[in-house]
């Protein structure tokens, strides 16, 4: 039986990312979020506006995502009502948020150099992606969120997850990503099948 709701959060979330960027200044900012998705080369992030890593993206046109496995928690939780931008916006700071230059030492995380962007990636994460800036769309009127279109220039990845004897594909069963449901903190569980949708590779001839 189902029922009529009006959820206080209409949010049914994704994988966790941490976005870094460059500041103004030329030093690293570092941000988590999960309105994220994927199609082919390309990825949708949801933000706001008014947060530090949307004006460096519209700015330096590059970010990296770097992807965090579910063992690092506590690193995004240090991260957390965290903002680059000082001052910090009203509506942020009515939050709780507070200013914070070093997010790369407050979350105990390593920055180290990309290949294609000046951004730098997350040393610790098992996932980085380099991207450069296509489009910002706004998502409503007079809310601040817009979707920022970027594309993957370079793809990084722990050697141990590499799919046993095909080097550009990814195990699924060793990726542990750390999942934003209904804004809290999940991992993965078990694989419930196999998909008969979009195999990873078809039938030899």
């Amino acid at each position: 039986m189902h029922v009529v709701i009006e959820p206080k959060i209409l949010y049914f979330g994704s994988a966790v990312v941490l976005i870094s960027t460059l500041n103004e200044d030329g030093t690293p900012n570092l941000a988590p979020m999960s309105s994220a998705w994927w199609l082919n080369q390309s990825c949708m992030l949801g933000m706001s506006s008014k947060s530090q890593t949307v004006q460096n993206l519209q700015r330096e046109r590059e970010c990296v995502l770097n992807l965090p496995s579910t063992d690092f928690v506590h690193a995004i939780d240090q991260l957390t009502l965290l903002t680059g931008r000082d001052p910090v916006p009203e509506s942020k700071a009515k939050r709780g948020y507070q200013h914070e230059a070093d997010k790369f030492g407050i979350a105990g995380l390593t920055p180290m150099p990309s290949h294609h962007v000046r951004a730098p990636r997350v040393l610790e994460c098992p996932v980085q992606l380099e991207a450069t800036l296509m489009n910002v769309h706004a998502v409503e009127d007079p809310s601040s969120l817009v979707a920022l279109e970027v594309r993957i220039q370079k793809v990084h990845i722990e050697e141990h997850l590499q799919m046993d004897g095909h080097p550009n594909y990814v195990d699924p069963s060793k990726w542990k990503p750390m999942i934003m449901n209904f804004c809290e903190y999940f991992g993965l569980d078990h694989q419930l099948s196999s998909s008969r949708l979009a195999p990873v590779f078809g039938p030899t001839t």
